[in-house]
């Protein structure tokens, strides 16, 4: 059975990052007539039905609606942790998933929708050991699907010139340099305490691999070890968690990148977190620098309420990333890299199918392959094949900060695998 090239597409998870970007970008693709039926799924119905009573969201997208699962009259206590398998059963192959689950669930959920022969994107980090994101790659490829990962920072044209721009030698080689996202106070009340434990995940995992994958974007450096420390802290439910993160990473050049990430950004400060990358570079008798100023990008408003993140009056408006604004339909469109990254790996999903359509099977599942090597040579998209050293860092950073900082390697030979330094 040959799928339809506007996909039927399926969100799996209801939660903050689904209503601030996913939901938003797929909406906007749906009235454009790229996106077919809609479906979200979450664990219970209070978050689907926040989705559905949100005030901002029916303004900019008037008249448009997804199907629920659980049911939106299910009641919030009752809950459905295998729902998203018969949405995801209900699917004709080769449609369209997002996965936007805690991390420490990637694994299962990615494995289940590659088996029910679905291409999917993933919400950032892909799964948390690099094993893992192999054998992902290698169940894509068998069936010829496309898996992505949402690394939208790829996709913000600051990233785009300095990779540019990098490349042509223009910086020279990257030496040393420090990165940070501190992320809201208030995620601490937010479902972040249910799972954002000890045990589970960091900040560092978390948002500070947005800025590793970043400069292995940029430089095509390779990281070769690591060091992350914690600091500790209860969450209002009484779990613990790491709410604070310091993490050094050395490259394969001798370079170094400070990560700084924590759950902490005051709510009445101005923006919505405090984030950027810094990173020096040797030349010829010459330095270079590039600096990315992620909270403040020049745009300060003051308003009447605090209506801003967190509740505050004086705000860093960055309009990059992503917002809603007046566009020449109805309600609002989403703009920035964000949409941008999320449009472009459903973009890519169809072109695929576009291409295989008319070719039997077997044809069909080797173009499938060919393509998707393809945009795993590009290396704009992130792939399980070109981002890979993610999940290695990822891997070292959890076995690090559960052992006090202590320094983990990351090894390329002969197999990929990371270990505590002198326990090779």
């Amino acid at each position: 059975m040959k799928p339809a090239i506007c996909p039927d597409v399926v969100v799996i998870g209801g939660g903050m990052i689904t209503h601030d970007l996913i939901l938003p970008s797929v909406y906007h693709l749906q009235r454009l007539g790229r996106v077919g039926k809609l479906t979200v799924c979450a664990l219970n119905s209070a978050p689907l039905l926040a989705l559905k009573d949100s005030a901002e969201l029916q303004q900019a997208f008037p008249g448009q609606a997804f199907e629920a699962s659980p049911p939106l009259s299910e009641k919030p206590d009752h809950l459905f942790p295998e729902r998203y398998k018969e949405a995801l059963a209900r699917l004709a192959p080769r449609q369209s998933v997002i996965v936007a689950v805690p991390d420490q669930f990637h694994y299962e959920t990615l494995k289940e929708v590659l088996a029910h022969d679905q291409h999917v994107l993933c919400v950032k980090p892909l799964v948390l050991k690099y094993d893992h994101a192999h054998e992902i790659e290698r169940l894509a490829r068998d069936r010829g699907l496309f898996v992505g990962v949402e690394y939208h920072k790829r996709f913000d044209r600051r990233s785009l010139m300095a990779k540019r721009q990098y490349a042509l030698g223009h910086f020279g080689e990257f030496a040393m340099g420090e990165a940070k996202m501190i992320e809201p106070y208030y995620y601490r009340h937010s479902n972040f305490q249910n799972w954002f434990t000890c045990d589970k995940t960091d900040p560092f995992v978390y948002v500070g691999c947005h800025y590793v994958d970043l400069v292995y974007f940029i430089t095509g450096l390779q990281p070769v070890a690591l060091s992350v420390s914690g600091v500790k802290g209860r969450f209002p439910n009484g779990n613990e968690g790491f709410l604070w993160s310091h993490g050094r990473v050395r490259y394969e050049n001798g370079a170094l990148l400070a990560v700084t990430d924590g759950l902490g950004y005051p709510d009445d400060a101005a923006g919505s977190n405090d984030q950027g990358l810094l990173m020096y570079c040797e030349g010829k008798n010459a330095s270079g620098m590039i600096e990315h100023r992620d909270n403040d990008r020049g745009v300060r408003y003051c308003y009447l309420e605090g209506i801003g993140c967190g509740g505050s009056k004086y705000n860093y408006v960055s309009p990059d990333f992503y917002r809603l604004v007046p566009w020449e339909g109805p309600g609002f469109k989403p703009a920035g890299y964000g949409f941008e990254s999320i449009a472009a790996n459903l973009e890519a999903m169809q072109r695929i199918e576009r291409e295989t359509a008319h070719l039997p099977d077997e044809p069909a599942l080797a173009r499938r392959r060919e393509l998707i090597a393809e945009i795993d040579r590009q290396g704009l998209l992130a792939t399980p094949a070109n981002s890979y050293i993610n999940e290695l860092v990822v891997e070292a950073a959890r076995l690090s900060i559960v052992n006090d900082g202590a320094w983990v390697d990351i090894r390329y030979e002969p197999r990929l695998h990371v270990a505590l330094r002198h326990s090779h």
